[in-house]
């Protein structure tokens, strides 16, 4: 899957090229490591002031990592399959030197001594960092925006956000700033900034990349929170860049690496007709906007066209209405670890009034809740595998709308998103096709598949086995021949 195409000179365009593309480019000696650089940094100077994507920069460092590579390329050491690609990295993470503010701030002079893991894989690979994208306050929702670095606009209209909370280098990538971008993802933090901003993301298996360096302020080695439904994996292009990035991201790090290697699985089919194809597109809980729902309904036609086998429905015992009542009480666990005693004591009094609080629960409950929540979360896992033992994906909105306009009005629980069905609630609705890929803890990959009336990008989401994470970026590839991939924004591709 991570074969690079041949580069011709006459073909090669730095700004859009996929990942493989440019470091096939420069293997090739098409172009250096220091040109594409250069060409990258003008980019970023012309059309960053406008996006607001990248909030932090060291060029130095980044000039000083290309010239390494081109100087070892020169001597007949290629250093990874990233040689001198530029990437960017999500905010959150640590990184040498600079600070992770999680928009914060008290944190905004506040640099971390070490560089997260998944980061140095990205770099011991040959990539090249050359900044940071935005992100929302705590990573707590679905714009980037924060009183640091302000509002990340949407490169297709920049009246909308571009998503979060990887909003910051999903713009990048769809604005040509950077080839890769590593991100998070909990509540659709990489997939719905795919999915508004037409580009790919993946959201890994859990526990496949690691989340050493994620958290707020500087990261000395230290060990953080347990986690259970975040994870870290990439965006970018191309579907089969995804998988490039997860080679390089994905395995053992630390002491586990003493016991084990990891391997991306091969996919399971390689021919769209091959595949066996689950997938729901409707549901009361969170209705579809039909300007969305128009691009799925040509998608799947598309793909009875093409020769799948598809079935309409839930997988047999997945309930999404108590699979998001678990995934709300253990986000609730998360969010909530670090309440004041006072906060506590309110969090009690709401959920005596109402039992069915789930994230007040999460706040007061014993352990034991925790532990039964998390029984019913391996629980549905283990549906979703039985599932997957007659079929290879399974296809779901990855939001119920395309991007939105801004909106930084509080609370957020009285934000509406408007839709030409009429208003739907904001925070209620925007973690429902999300939630059950994390609450399983299946890969996901979200692939662009045409764009509304209006012209805003519309993402596919595939969901596929536990660990075989190349089964939905192979469909996702091959989509993108059926229905057309990434497509520049119009007034970013100069």
């Amino acid at each position: 899957m991570t074969t690079a195409p041949t580069v011709r000179p006459a073909t090669f365009t730095p700004a859009f090229a996929t990942a493989a593309e440019m470091a096939e480019a420069i293997r090739a000696k098409v172009i250096s490591a220091s040109e594409l650089l250069s060409i990258t940094f003008q980019r970023i100077d012309l059309h960053n002031p406008t996006l607001n994507a990248i909030v932090w920069q060291d060029r130095e460092r980044a000039i000083t990592r290309a010239k390494q590579a081109d100087a070892a390329l020169a001597a007949g050491t290629v250093s990874g399959a990233l040689h001198g690609v530029p990437v960017t990295i999500k905010e959150s993470f640590a990184y040498r030197d600079s600070p992770n503010t999680w928009g914060l701030p008290s944190l905004a002079h506040a640099n971390s001594p070490r560089t997260a893991i998944a980061v140095e894989h990205l770099e011991s690979a040959g990539a090249i960092v050359i900044g940071k994208t935005n992100v929302p306050v705590m990573l707590g929702d679905w714009q980037s925006y924060n009183p640091i670095y302000g509002t990340t606009n949407n490169p297709w209209d920049l009246t909308r956000t571009a998503g979060g909370s990887t909003g910051g280098g999903a713009a990048a990538l769809a604005a040509g700033l950077g080839a890769l971008t590593i991100g998070s993802d909990l509540a659709g933090s990489i997939r719905i900034p795919a999915h508004f901003c037409g580009v790919y993301g993946h959201k890994p298996s859990l526990d496949l990349v690691s989340l050493a360096g994620f958290q707020p302020g500087p990261w000395d080695g230290s060990p953080g929170y347990p986690m259970d439904l975040a994870v870290a994996g990439p965006l970018a292009r191309s579907a089969r860049d995804l998988a490039l990035a997860l080679e390089v991201l994905g395995g053992a790090d630390a002491d586990a690496a003493k016991a084990w290697t990891w391997r991306l699985p091969a996919p399971r089919q390689t021919s769209l007709k091959n595949f066996r194809v689950g997938y729901v597109f409707d549901e009361a809980a969170a209705p579809i906007a039909s300007d969305v729902a128009a691009v799925y309904e040509k998608t799947l036609a598309e793909l009875r066209r093409a020769g799948a086998t598809l079935e309409r429905g839930w997988p047999r015992g997945i309930d999404p209405d108590a699979q998001m009542s678990t995934f709300g009480y253990l986000l609730g666990a998360l969010v909530t670890a670090d309440m004041s005693p006072d906060q506590r004591e309110q969090a009690r009094a709401r959920f005596k009034n109402d039992p069915k609080d789930v994230f007040s629960a999460a706040a007061v409950e014993p352990h034991a809740r925790w532990l039964h929540e998390t029984q019913r979360r391996l629980s549905c896992r283990a549906r979703w595998q039985d599932y997957f033992e007659t079929h290879d994906v399974f296809l779901a909105p990855t939001a119920f709308t395309a991007a939105f306009p801004h909106d930084h009005s509080e609370p957020i629980a009285t934000r509406a998103i408007e839709t030409p069905e009429g208003k739907q609630p904001y925070a209620e609705k925007l973690s429902y096709w999300v939630s059950a890929a994390t609450l399983a803890g299946v890969p996901a990959t979200v692939a662009p598949v045409g764009r509304t009336n209006g012209g805003l990008p519309v993402g596919l989401q595939i969901l596929a086995p536990m660990w075989e994470d190349a089964t939905s970026i192979e469909f996702a590839a091959l989509l993108s021949d059926l229905v057309g991939g990434f497509t520049a924004p119009p007034e970013f591709q100069e």
